[in-house]
């Protein structure tokens, strides 16, 4: 390995790793820049094993998008409308979203996770019930539920601060934050394709207030579409940043852009190896972040499979319901069973561990589900 670590350009990078040094942004660019994506992967496997051996988390969970409708005009969206009526628009009522989790009454579920889009007209106690109501029905489940973007937007429409908003939801029961919304973080893209929602510092700074109010939350980075390798690396250093301050996410979690049904269909769609590579870089950059997960509704099985020997240790879960990707025309299922998950990991030679929101190990009671 040391010839071929020569040979791609990156004993140094190697050589800090293993003494313990931070990587810089430079570094992080020659990962992405070098052909060599299979030292890239070694490099990160190591990493990885380092810190989580052969373990591969995942959960049972479930995903509810309770409204598309949607005041943003993100480019790379399929699955918003603008507002009620249009074509495709729907809003759950309460009761159809409290049922999603009724009908689930003998599935041992521990998260339910929630994220939609920023709707105009809901009054806020239409959130606020929304959590009351799933803990009425499961006391014990975990709410990972609203975006920092939703929540910018509820704080400016509901005339409120982003603090109270989370300590009101927080009353509600909400336990965690998803990672949704950081797109990429540069300005420079940001601009073009997310112009008119809440931006970088925002984001940032609604997480580091989650953290400092005693929730957890994740990070993700949505790759693969106008974004340069080196806001790629950009966008990982700031996630880092605010970890050193904070230490409240969880994992990061990459999210590769799919082109169908929305206004950048034209580019094209990531590849497999970039997938790879991402996650790969993703790991060897967040020293400080202990999981990257591969979704792998967005990534693909059989990549988020393969993702586990280049830096992933974290599958995500069993899902149930999505939309927003399979609106933008990904082919994957739509869930799969705790039972599948694991086949998938065993035969990836990893070992399956099923966990809670935060990464508690759950008792093996699922493993025919």
């Amino acid at each position: 390995m040391k010839s071929r670590l020569a040979a791609a350009g990156l004993t140094d990078i190697a050589a800090k790793l293993e003494a313990g040094e931070r990587l810089t942004l430079e570094d992080g660019v020659r990962l992405f820049d070098t052909p060599d994506l299979l030292t890239v992967g070694w490099l990160a496997n190591r990493e990885r094993e380092k810190r989580h051996a052969d373990r591969t988390y995942y959960n049972y969970n479930i995903r509810i998008e309770a409204t598309n409708v949607c005041v943003a005009s993100c480019l790379f969206c399929s699955f918003a409308r603008l507002k009620p009526g249009d074509h495709g628009a729907y809003t759950m009522s309460l009761d159809e979203a409290w049922d999603k989790l009724r009908q689930r009454s003998h599935q041992p579920l521990t998260e339910v996770h929630v994220v939609n889009g920023l709707h105009p007209d809901l009054p806020f106690s239409y959130y606020t019930e929304l959590l009351q109501g799933f803990k009425r029905i499961r006391p014990e489940i975990h709410l990972k539920c609203f975006t920092a973007v939703e929540i910018a937007f509820f704080a400016d429409i509901y005339n409120r601060t982003d603090e109270q908003v989370l300590r009101e939801l927080m009353d509600a029961g909400l336990d965690s934050l998803p990672g949704g919304g950081a797109e990429i973080f540069a300005e420079r893209v940001r601009s073009k394709i997310a112009h008119d929602k809440c931006g970088t510092e925002r984001y940032l700074t609604i997480h580091g207030l989650a953290h400092r109010l005693g929730m957890r939350s994740n990070v993700t980075m949505l790759y693969g579409h106008i974004e340069t390798n080196e806001e790629r690396v950009d966008h990982m250093l700031r996630a880092r940043a605010l970890q050193d301050d904070t230490g409240g996410f969880q994992a990061f979690i990459p999210l590769a852009f799919h082109p169908d049904n929305n206004q950048m269909r034209k580019l094209p769609a990531p590849t497999a190896a970039d997938t790879l590579r991402v996650h790969a870089v993703a790991r060897l950059m967040l020293d400080n972040i202990a999981h990257v997960k591969a979704f792998w509704i967005a990534t693909g099985v059989e990549v988020a499979q393969t993702a586990l020997w280049f830096g992933a240790d974290d599958l995500d879960g069993t899902v149930q319901e999505e939309k927003i990707y399979h609106m933008a025309g990904s082919r994957t299922p739509e869930a799969m069973t705790t039972k599948q998950i694991r086949r998938l990991i065993t035969a990836a030679g990893r070992e399956p561990l099923e966990r809670d929101t935060l990464y508690n190990i759950v008792p093996q009671s699922a493993l025919t589900a």
